[in-house]
């Protein structure tokens, strides 16, 4: 029995990792040889190219620069916000924090046109402010601006600042403060003598985090700053697509890989300080509702903030879907463009097509994505000190946790052009088939599916498995009759993500996705770049219909998951 079950978990390992060599490691190994050893000898000329051109070394200081400023000012605008969800409640609070998730799970290729809509020469601000003072062309012109880009990137991140350190903050005994409070201290002095050094762990981690989604910011800088502006992601992309430079894109990636890397390992080690025991509340008492109007005014003016920054780019985004600028109606006309192929060319993907391959993909990606965190996780689950009482493989979890979570911390771009390094040639000749983008996709969804699954098989007491045991079940049979049913809602969780993240993924897909095959995400930056009422209106209705699925997606995750199972 016991080799059997040793067995079946050499199986559940194998699988996992020899995907990661082959799709991963591999890709990432060619990249550094392309780099490294452009004509078949070791040379560092790509990456002293890259240090001594001054266009280079520009944009890896604008890559950096805009990602410190924009996680400034995303954590500036969300600590009070984070501050009210902590300490306290209030009518509609649960439904505003579901708003204020909505934005994170949407494409970036989606974010980017809702503030198009909402702040482009044609957005809804601009008209309204044209019809109200009576001018003939737009008084907002922030197109192709930094200011954009930065608003762009606090809409994204805003939740994480809210959702790790409000979660975080929610669980502080207010009770120190007030002790700070009776022996003299006023509130500010209370605040940043006690709770911030707390709370410092918690807000560097989201900083961190925030930091690293900015620089590798890719969709709303290839739409939104448009010639003027590249990070190392978009410059990479322009390298492979508009320039065929793989050995420049090479060294530009490891630059970024090198960077990203370094700032995952931070995360992860303040994280880690997040866990440190401390006497943590449960938010039945640190939450009150506000007593005085001042209370009042500080949760009120934080819910409008939200709203505004993060519901009205979304608003805005339906509305321009529906309004023909023709007659200035409300239509569906944008909508009903998806379905015919208006050239009557062979060559013409109508867009309805790309919405067939995005649901092709996502599902192929759900399906694998499901079997590989299933077997990742079961492998972690194993090595728990609860299932191995004498220490026996920490090490190993200790080396497989991190190793499976790597592509989580690499940019999904960088992931596309090793593809298109690696998987060009025999054995592995895989530039031409549709397999590839399924393949990226699982693994932006892989480390996503492991860390919702894995919660749930650690609450399992291993007593349950022992006593099937005993009464004579196979290994198998205990995963299948037992472990199963139990983490039954945390795979739906993990399902449900990887369709998700496949439905709306722009970067690898930019670069490996085949021509006639597009999906939802290239397809609408393909109509952005032709010229056209027609097609600018298709771009936003095919955005809406993305950004529905992703808010419907997300909306069955927080209704399938078990309480707070789940890492995510």
């Amino acid at each position: 029995m016991q080799d059997a079950g040793q067995r079946l978990l050499l199986a559940s390992c194998i699988l996992p990792l020899a995907f990661l060599l082959l799709f991963y490691f591999y890709p990432l190994f060619s990249i550094l040889t392309l780099s490294f050893a452009p004509e078949g000898h070791f040379s560092l000329a790509p990456l002293e190219k890259l240090f001594s051109t001054p266009y280079y070394v520009h944009v890896l200081w604008f890559t950096t620069w805009q990602a410190t400023l924009s996680t400034l000012l995303t954590v500036g605008l969300a600590l009070p916000g984070a501050y009210v969800f902590a300490r306290y409640d209030f009518p509609g609070k649960s439904l505003v924090q579901a708003l204020t998730t909505v934005p994170f799970v949407l494409p970036t290729i989606v974010v980017a046109l809702a503030f198009t809509a909402l702040l482009g020469p044609h957005g809804l601000i601009n008209l309204a402010l044209m019809g109200l003072l009576g001018l003939d062309r737009p008084p907002l012109n922030l197109q192709h601006t930094l200011a954009i880009i930065l608003l762009a990137h606090i809409f994204y991140n805003y939740t994480l600042v809210l959702r790790i350190v409000g979660t975080y903050w929610a669980n502080l005994d207010p009770r120190l403060e007030e002790a700070a409070r009776m022996l003299g201290a006023n509130r500010w002095r209370a605040f940043r003598e006690v709770t911030l050094p707390l709370l410092t762990p918690a807000i560097g981690a989201a900083a961190l985090l925030v930091f690293v989604f900015c620089f590798t910011s890719f969709g709303v800088i290839l739409v939104l700053g448009g010639p003027r502006f590249a990070t190392l992601e978009v410059e990479i992309y322009h390298q492979t697509i508009h320039y065929l430079n793989l050995p420049l894109a090479a060294a530009l990636s490891v630059v970024q890989i090198l960077f990203t890397f370094a700032l995952m390992a931070a995360y992860t080690r303040l994280q880690a300080r997040t866990t440190l025991p401390l006497e943590l509340r449960p938010r039945q008492v640190t939450q009150r509702w506000p007593r005085y109007w001042r209370e009042w005014l500080v949760v009120g003016a934080n819910v409008v903030l939200m709203l505004v920054l993060l519901v009205t780019p979304l608003a805005a985004l339906v509305e321009r879907s529906l309004t023909l600028s023709t007659t200035g109606g409300v239509s569906l006309a944008f909508y009903r463009q998806l379905f015919y192929n208006p050239r009557g060319s062979a060559f013409y993907v109508p867009p309805v097509a790309a919405v067939r391959n995005s649901v092709g993909f996502a599902l192929a990606t759900m399906g694998l994505s499901v079997v590989l965190g299933l077997m990742a996780a079961a492998v972690l689950d194993s090595q728990n000190p609860a299932r191995s009482p004498r220490g026996r493989g920490r090490w190993l979890r200790r080396l497989l946790d991190p190793i499976f979570m790597l592509p989580l911390g690499t940019s999904a771009v960088t992931l596309g052009l090793g593809f298109i390094v690696a998987l060009d040639e025999p054995p592995l000749n895989l530039r031409t088939t549709p397999l590839l983008v399924v393949l990226a996709h699982t693994l932006v969804a892989l480390p996503f599916v492991v860390r919702s699954v894995l919660p749930a098989l650690r609450s399992i007491h291993p007593r349950l498995r022992e006593a099937a045991a005993l009464l004579g079940a196979s290994p198998w049979r205990v995963w299948r009759e037992v472990d199963l049913p139990i983490v039954a809602r945390a795979v739906l969780v993990g399902a449900v993500f990887a369709f998700t993240i496949s439905m709306g993924e722009f970067g690898a897909t930019s670069l490996i996705a085949r021509p006639e095959r597009p999906t939802m995400p290239i397809a609408i930056y393909r109509f952005l770049g032709r010229p056209g009422t027609v097609n600018y209106g298709q771009a936003l209705a095919m955005s809406t219909l993305l950004m529905l699925v992703c808010t419907l997606g997300f909306l069955a995750i927080e209704r399938f998951r078990a309480g707070e199972v789940g890492e995510f």
